[in-house]
């Protein structure tokens, strides 16, 4: 049996009243990317803060590395690395002094110069801060988190904002560190992200977990699958989409084909997004 690193039952929070997260139960396995999914204001910073220790649970209870995050947070805190979307950072210190500042307060000591090559910023190692891209930034917040090699990363939303080319940067780090036996939480609304790194997806919605599985056993029980068809026309190209599902698809397939003004064909896989919008009615971004 896979040991489970995360533990959660009926874990509840409450804002003024307000259900931010509202009685969710799940665990995360060792070596599992769990993708944490929802639109802003669903639960999942909120989720985040208590199973890292920052707040404690209203109702129900958490585990994690096997400690009660209520009532052992210092020892959940010296095994986990946590990146948020907000910088912490020190802007007019270099990202070497920025590292060391952070070992320091953990008390131990780090092999900067190892460290940055992980997340590839040894370039910049005596660059301020303050002159780095935002991409840069984050990744020295990435390494920042892997500064006590954490058992666990807990990482809200690390590549929002950022363009493609930092974005995979990050990603490819997120993946890196799986290879290594890394337990991590990723929280996105980045659906294609989510879909890429995450051996396992829970959507939240209004502070409740709607579904919890492989992402491609979710598209494939909730989402549809299509046939794309381009076709050429006087105007210049039209596509039409025909449900594979659909038992008059195959019929309108071959009439298509039979117009012989076909440019491509091929099948269009289900989406996260889709079963998002199948699940709850509404989009990532409402």
């Amino acid at each position: 049996m896979a040991e489970k690193i995360i533990e959660t039952e009926n874990l509840t929070y409450s804002y003024d009243g307000n259900m931010a997260v509202d009685h969710i139960s799940f665990s995360v396995e060792k070596g599992e990317i769990l993708g944490f999914l929802g639109p802003n204001g669903a639960g999942k910073t909120t989720t985040v803060k208590m199973l890292t220790g920052q707040f404690a649970p209203q109702e129900g209870r958490a585990r994690v590395l096997g400690f009660d995050v209520a009532q052992e947070p210092k020892k959940i805190h010296e095994k986990i690395g946590v990146c948020f979307e907000e910088k912490n950072l020190y802007p007019r210190l270099s990202v070497k002094e920025n590292l060391e500042f952070f070992a320091n307060l953990f008390g131990i000591e780090v092999d900067i110069d190892s460290l940055l090559k992980r997340v590839d910023l040894s370039k910049w190692i005596n660059d301020r801060v303050e002159t780095l891209s935002k991409g840069l930034q984050q990744r020295v917040m990435f390494a920042r988190s892997l500064i006590n090699d954490p058992d666990v990363l807990f990482l809200d939303e690390p590549t929002s904002g950022l363009d493609p080319i930092s974005a995979d940067a990050i990603r490819n780090i997120i993946l890196s560190e799986k290879k290594k036996g890394k337990t991590v939480f990723l929280t996105t609304h980045n659906m294609m992200e989510a879909d890429k790194l995450s051996d396992r997806v829970a959507f939240i919605n209004e502070g409740k977990i709607v579904a919890l599985d492989t992402p491609e056993n979710l598209k494939l029980k909730l989402g549809k699958k299509a046939l794309k068809v381009k076709m050429r026309t006087e105007k210049g190209f039209e596509e039409e989409t025909l449900p594979l599902r659909d038992p008059e698809t195959p019929k309108k397939a071959k009439e298509l084909l039979e117009k012989r003004n076909i440019a491509t064909i091929h099948t269009q896989e289900a989406t996260l997004e889709e079963v998002f919008m199948k699940l709850t009615g509404r989009k990532l971004e409402q």
